[in-house]
């Protein structure tokens, strides 16, 4: 270690030490009777007591630990145990052991930096992408593909192991990709500058240093190209970046969608206020360097929000709306809303949920959280009827809009909140036989759960990002008379830590 005034030889030393001044009276050394024997007589003979091991709570920041990985945790750390007190460890692999330097002393585990892996796995490779280590948007580039399949099974087992206190969860195996690069339709890089001008990517994990992404390795390579693109015509046009401290500047973040369907590129130019100046010669610009692009918006987002986008977009030029099909569904795209970022493992999701919902034709389906209407519409042929509720208010046009555009003539789409409208569905007499929800990384809430067990659909299927407050929430649902007929995890996002999950409920 490095610090060798506490390295935990010295710490058994000293408590060694200690115990002995607690008895002056008592001998150290062998008496002079026993000297011939070399010992001490059987009567003189102290009774010594082990040294106490140091524990976790001897740990301070900045001390060097040797630490063996269990497992990753849920958000692509590495997991193992010091003194019985957990350690997280970012980027090192379960089987590893690694030599680390304490960051974080808390109550109930210890944050480490590696410093040495002294003993690598074999499923360690090198990853791809130069700033891997310092961007934060994927955590687990190092790890073979088939390990991180892996990995992300145990996730969900310990999640609803943690949170909802079930041990053997019906589990199946997760589904994966064949080509796990690559995959993502939406590019969204913050805009700053650097020593070498503007740069556009992610802020470094719990800092505020922005990395610059000139190539991201999970983007589909048409953002990449359209962002490093839209940059050489900020740079030319020499649009101001907007800086948070000073308050002033334009340009807050490049946003790029691209359509698998037809290959056309939505762009949105996000500011910090209604001021373009430039917005005429910025499109004309946009327009030479990317011949690709159907649609340009400019996006006002004012104040410190960390949401990406503002309340209101104002469309510049081309297309309003971004064309898209997913299983043989058509979908009209806004600038501002939400279409799942990997097309390829969607199809795989909603098959997924498909099953869980076993329609025959004459169910009643609510689709919570809606967004654009792509779970409900993917349902509406085998159901009687489809109702999506959604917050945005653009988002329930766009679903409208997919509906309409599919010739599907049974799917209606309600803005407001899904813990308001269900109930007053109920009310009304209006009673789901599925309810399917999506909620974000925070889960249902406790509003929209009891609302779902007033309602008592008779299946429930859940679409999850978060396995921990998808466990929290299956607890309160198995405490409400519903019971958890399988779960079926979904890899959405390699080379990052995030794992989807489509669980059917029945009621009992």
């Amino acid at each position: 270690m490095k610090n060798e005034g506490r390295n935990e030889g010295n710490r058994m030393k000293s408590e060694t030490n200690r115990r002995g001044a607690d008895h002056p009276g008592r001998q150290t050394g062998p008496s002079r009777k026993d000297t011939k024997r070399g010992g001490w007589s059987q009567e003189e003979k102290p009774r010594q007591r082990p040294a106490r091991p140091a524990t976790a709570e001897d740990v301070r920041a900045g001390d060097d630990i040797v630490v063996t990985v269990k497992r990753i945790g849920i958000n692509g750390e590495g997991v193992g145990y010091y003194k019985r007190k957990a350690v997280f460890v970012d980027g090192v692999l379960p089987g590893e052991v690694v030599k680390a330097k304490v960051a974080k002393v808390e109550p109930g585990y210890l944050q480490a930096a590696a410093i040495k892996i002294e003993k690598k796995s074999p499923e360690r490779q090198e990853p791809p992408c130069p700033v891997y280590a310092s961007c934060g948007g994927c955590q687990l580039q190092h790890m073979t593909y088939e390990a991180q399949l892996r990995a992300k099974e145990e996730i969900v087992r310990e999640a609803f192991q943690r949170y909802a206190g079930i041990d053997r969860l019906p589990l199946r195996p997760i589904l994966g990709m064949d080509d796990p690069w690559g995959y993502r339709n939406k590019a969204q890089l913050q805009a700053g500058r650097g020593e070498s001008g503007l740069v556009a990517g992610l802020y470094s994990l719990g800092t505020r240093q922005l990395v610059d992404i000139s190539g991201c390795a999970v983007h589909d390579p048409r953002l990449n190209e359209a962002v490093e693109r839209t940059k050489r015509v900020l740079e030319e046009l020499d649009l101001p970046v907007y800086e948070e401290k000073k308050r002033q500047g334009i340009v807050k973040t490049i946003a790029v969608r691209v359509s698998r369907r037809t290959g056309k590129l939505q762009l949105t130019l996000v500011t910090a206020g209604d001021r373009f100046p430039d917005a005429r010669r910025f499109v004309q610009a946009v327009r030479r360097e990317l011949p690709q692009v159907g649609s340009i918006s400019h996006n006002i987002h004012k104040g410190g929000s960390p949401l990406v986008f503002g309340d209101k977009t104002v469309h510049l030029w081309g297309e309003d709306k971004l064309e898209e099909t997913l299983g043989g569904l058509r979908f009209s795209l806004s600038p501002r809303a939400f279409f799942q970022l990997n097309p390829e493992q969607t199809v795989k999701l909603y098959g997924a949920v498909q099953e869980a919902a076993a329609l025959s034709g004459g169910e009643l389906v609510v689709d919570a959280y809606c967004g654009t209407g792509t779970i409900g519409l993917w349902l509406a042929s085998g159901a009687r009827e489809v109702r999506g509720i959604e917050l945005l208010p653009e988002a329930v046009l766009d679903a409208r809009d997919n509906a309409r555009a599919s010739g599907i003539d049974n799917a209606r789409f309600y803005e407001g909140r899904a813990e308001e409208l269900l109930p007053e569905w109920v009310r009304q007499g209006v009673r789901p036989d599925v309810v399917v929800v999506d909620p974000p990384r925070t889960g249902c809430g406790r509003e929209l759960l009891d609302a779902v067990l007033t309602a008592r659909p008779q299946r429930l299927v859940y679409v999850s990002c978060n396995p921990a407050t998808l466990a929290k929430d299956a607890k309160a649902l198995l405490a409400g008379g519903y019971r958890l007929e399988w779960a079926q995890p979904v890899d959405m996002f390699p080379q990052t830590s995030h794992v989807e999950c489509c669980v059917l409920f029945s009621k009992r």
